[in-house]
């Protein structure tokens, strides 16, 4: 364990930094030469090399992958691998007023399991981490809300809904998703339309910590730091819905 701060202060910290300098971004639209659209890669670009190098700094014999780094072969087989997303809902971000976009920052052991993450909601002036874990969320009377892409619902998540007798509730990013489940905004989110290991890894680790159910679509554990980073499927729910959605799919 390296000295200083701890492995979950540190993904909070440079989540919440790097969610900062992407509101400074935005905030600047007009006043600078980037509009909404150049934001988009100028926010990507900036938050990936904020976090690169704070993490260096932090954890400097530590392996990182990011969606918008370079390939690092000599992350497999690491004991200890940061996979982030600079900006997790790139083309929230780009659209004025939105909220549902997200920085996600966590640590992986050479399982590919997580040891600490954080997720930061900037434009909502939130983070929730794994220590200290977010509150479990409070039963719910009514239907059990299903989250699901605002532009392509996948089939998945209308058969949850069906099965389940829920409803279906549109969001973007899969970091907003995922912690809309968290803060009991939501009760389930099934997503099988493709995902790489930094759209679910942060959000898995602090759903996980919430108390919440987290695995793969058919109910198979969650495996990171993987040869090829792709990681399809994810589902996310309040424990007591689980059986019932992984049947959903795999009846």
């Amino acid at each position: 364990m390296p000295s200083g701060p701890s492995d979950h202060q540190v993904a909070t910290d440079v989540a919440t930094r790097a969610g900062h300098l992407l509101l400074e971004f935005r905030a600047g639209v007009g006043e600078t030469a980037h509009d909404w659209w150049s934001l988009r890669d100028e926010g990507d670009w900036s938050s990936h090399r904020f976090i690169v190098e704070a993490l260096h700094e932090l954890r400097p014999g530590d392996k990182v992958l990011s969606e918008e780094g370079m390939e690092d072969r000599s992350r497999l087989g690491a004991d200890r691998v940061w996979i982030v997303d600079p900006l997790d809902g790139t083309r929230e971000f780009g659209e004025p007023g939105r909220t549902d976009w997200a920085v996600h920052v966590a640590l992986v052991d050479g399982d590919g399991q997580p040891l600490a993450g954080a997720v930061a909601l900037p434009a909502v002036g939130i983070t929730l981490s794994t220590d200290p874990p977010p509150d479990a969320p409070p039963p719910r009377k009514g239907p059990p809300r299903v989250i699901v892409s605002r532009s392509r619902p996948p089939a998945v998540a209308v058969r949850v809904a069906e099965i389940l007798g829920g409803d279906l509730v549109a969001m973007g990013s899969a970091g907003a998703k995922a912690m809309a489940v968290v803060l009991g905004d939501a009760e389930v989110y099934a997503h099988a339309g493709g995902q790489y290991e930094w759209d679910n890894c942060a959000p898995a680790a602090v759903a996980a910590a919430a108390g919440l159910h987290v695995s793969r679509i058919d109910g198979r554990p969650l495996v990171y730091n993987r040869p090829d980073p792709w990681l399809p499927d994810l589902l996310i729910c309040r424990a007591e819905l689980a059986d019932a959605a992984i049947a959903a799919v795999t009846s």
